[in-house]
């Protein structure tokens, strides 16, 4: 009977996991509704202002602007920043061991070609494991809202932004987790800085959108409706100087290419996230129908066990 309880209480605590498991994944998946619908508010912005930045590079040559240090395109390579995006909660599949597993390829990478390299971590779960190792940090953050804000991705691209200026790094890599579907993500490696005036308009440019299909949620991809403010007209004349502009205009780029990475990662974490809970259930949901078919063998075991010594007693008797 001891055997019995005890498989008892394994099934009640299964099935309470199940239910913790099930919620957790609920949870995730209104916040990737609220990440979506993130995106698609801060599309127009990021699409007018690509467009603006097009138009002035076929107004203005970019490629003439020489006091413009954010396009430096030819400056020497000794000090590379990485930025690193992961989670600051776990229960989320592999989400954080892929971005971290690409952080260590990529700066064992660079080191191998005699950079220096220094990271800006942004989450716990890679603060945590790269303080832990020794490596060179040159700031962390941490805390930030599930669904990244435009305050937050201005405070960090202020951070590196300062240090590529002053000239304490050449070049700004970002690694981040892109999202591709519910249960696919990849982590992916993008130069932030110096920019490339040549990619602001990306043709190939993809948002998501979570749909709910046949009562299950589903992502669709599809290419973007951007850029499709009118080009500026030849006899558009500028009252500041090119320099005045890029410099003005390129900060707010760079902050919100930095705010469409956030929220891809943020969207990655909370589908793994879903993922990685709804297998959770479904294992626990199998383990509870083993657990109950060992439980009702044990009991029909005990109850022909107790009839066996019965029957013997009596016949004794």
């Amino acid at each position: 009977m001891a055997n019995l309880k005890a498989i008892r209480d394994r099934i009640s605590s299964v099935k309470n996991t199940r239910k913790i498991t099930e919620a957790m994944r609920l949870v995730a998946a209104a916040k990737v509704r609220r990440a979506q619908e993130q995106v698609l508010r801060s599309r127009p912005f990021a699409d007018r202002l690509a467009r603006m930045l097009e138009n002035l590079q076929s107004r203005l040559r970019f490629e003439d602007v020489s006091n413009t240090p954010l396009l430096e395109q030819e400056r020497p390579l000794r000090h590379i920043t990485l930025v690193v995006v992961s989670a600051d909660r776990g229960l989320c599949g592999g989400y954080n061991a892929n971005i971290i597993k690409r952080t260590e390829q990529r700066f064992a990478e660079l080191k191998n070609q005699g950079f220096t390299v220094e990271l800006v971590l942004i989450g716990r779960k890679a603060t945590g494991y790269f303080k832990n190792r020794s490596y060179p940090i040159l700031s962390t953050f941490t805390g930030l809202e599930q669904v990244p804000t435009a305050a937050e991705a201005g405070k960090i691209g202020d951070e590196i932004l300062a240090e590529f200026l002053s000239g304490s790094t050449d070049r700004v890599e970002m690694i981040y987790t892109k999202f591709v579907n519910l249960v696919s993500s990849a982590p992916v490696s993008q130069t932030l800085l110096p920019l490339d005036p040549q990619g602001v308009a990306a043709q190939d440019d993809e948002i998501f959108r979570l749909t709910t299909r046949e009562g299950l949620l589903t992502v669709e991809r599809g290419a973007s409706s951007a850029n499709e403010v009118p080009a500026l007209q030849s006899e558009f004349l500028f009252e500041q100087s090119p320099d005045q502009l890029l410099n003005a205009l390129l900060p707010l780029y760079l902050d919100n290419q930095l705010l469409r990475s956030l929220q891809e990662a943020a969207a990655s974490e909370l589908a793994s996230r879903m993922t990685a809970m709804n297998n959770a259930s479904d294992n626990a949901k199998e383990l509870a129908k083993t657990l109950t078919l060992d439980y009702n063998k044990a009991r029909q075991a005990a109850i022909t066990q107790e009839i066996l010594e019965v029957v013997g007693g009596s016949a004794m008797a």
